[in-house]
Parts: structure tokens; sequence; C-alpha cells
């Protein structure tokens, strides 16, 4: 099997920082030993705001937002999930709609806001729906809860009083492996009764 000039991506955290590995026209894959890779970078300065703190980002024009939160900047709350934006462990909110990082390169979130799990606490709808899902104890194993708050705050941010087909037909990008989603339903109910008590 020859492959013509393709572009892999390590999407292993640790290594992908300012690098790209670059298979050389015609690596023959049948035989390992003759395989060649070049590691190449492509820095390119970047300033976003995150969580109120402008950073100057320098790192390629395409790394996924993901891995310069994670990675270069050291926020670990936005978890990877999937790498193809189907499973919402990775939301974060730019200029205040929830992207998913994993696919949303550096460039497209230059010069804009971002809120993670760090900094959603800040907000006052945030606020509520933290409290709500420790109230409620939403998490079981806990790791697509960050993306969950994150949706879940975004949709009452919209809809102040969601229904139950609301919160569904919102809440549907984000998937639960262990199955809360009775809970993360109870949760936001809590969270819009409480804010609309404020």
């Amino acid at each position: 099997m020859t492959l013509q000039g393709m572009t892999f991506y390590d999407l292993t955290p640790s290594f992908f920082q300012n690098s790209i590995i670059s298979v050389f026209q015609g690596a023959d894959f049948a035989d390992p030993e003759n395989l060649q890779f070049e590691l190449k970078t492509y820095p390119s300065m970047h300033s976003i705001s995150l969580n109120g703190q402008v950073y100057e980002l320098d790192v390629p024009d395409d790394m996924p937002l993901l891995w310069a939160i994670r990675d270069v900047l050291g926020f670990t709350g936005t978890k990877f999930g999937c790498g193809i934006s189907q499973c919402g462990a990775c939301t974060v909110h730019l200029e205040g709609m929830p992207i998913r990082s994993c696919s949303t390169p550096v460039s497209a979130a230059a010069g804009k806001n971002i809120i993670t799990i760090e900094g959603i606490g800040d907000d006052p709808v945030g606020k509520q729906v933290q409290q709500a899902w420790m109230d409620v104890g939403v998490a079981q194993c806990g790791y697509c809860q960050c993306g969950q708050v994150m949706s879940a705050t975004a949709l009452l941010q919209r809809i102040p009083s969601p229904d139950d087909g609301d919160i569904d037909g919102f809440m549907s990008g984000n998937i639960c492996r262990c199955g809360t989603y009775n809970r993360i339903r109870t949760a936001i109910h809590q969270a819009a009764s409480k804010l609309e008590e404020e």
C-alpha cells in the first residue's frame, strides 16, 4: 500500500506541540524498514483570550484548539473524547457559542474569547449549572461531564426555561457513556429554577 504525500497528526497530547509528521511520497507500508518520516514545524503566533486572560501561542495554524488549551496552556478540564466532533467531551465556548475544540483549528479562535470549564463558574448561569450538577450527583465516571456542563450552560443562556424536548435536542451532541442522561436533565431543570429565583 503506497501513500502519496499524506500528513498524519499524532494525537498524543505530549507529542503534539508545534509539530506534524509527514510521510514521504511513495512510502510503502508493506516494507516498514523503508518508511521515511520527516518532522516539520510550522510555528505561527496566535493571540487568544482564554477565561479572561490573553495568551500568545506559537503553534501551527491547524493545531486543534483542544491541544492548545490542554498541552500548551495546561487547562486540562477540557477532554479529548473522539477527535471528530461527535461526543462533546471537548466542548468549550467560543464567543459564547458551544463548539467542539477537537476539530476547531487555533487559527479560527485567534483574537476571540474562549471559555473552558475552568472559567464557566464565573458566569452566573455556569455557576448554577455546576452547583446543580453537584446537588443532583450527575457524574458517574465524570469524563464527559465538563463538556456536558458547557453545553448545559449554553442551553440555559439561550433558553432560560427549557422543557425536556429543548434539553434533549440541545444536549444531543454530548454523549455520556455511563448513561446519566436522566440526571443531566434533572440538573438542568434545577439550575433553570434557581436562576428564575434570582
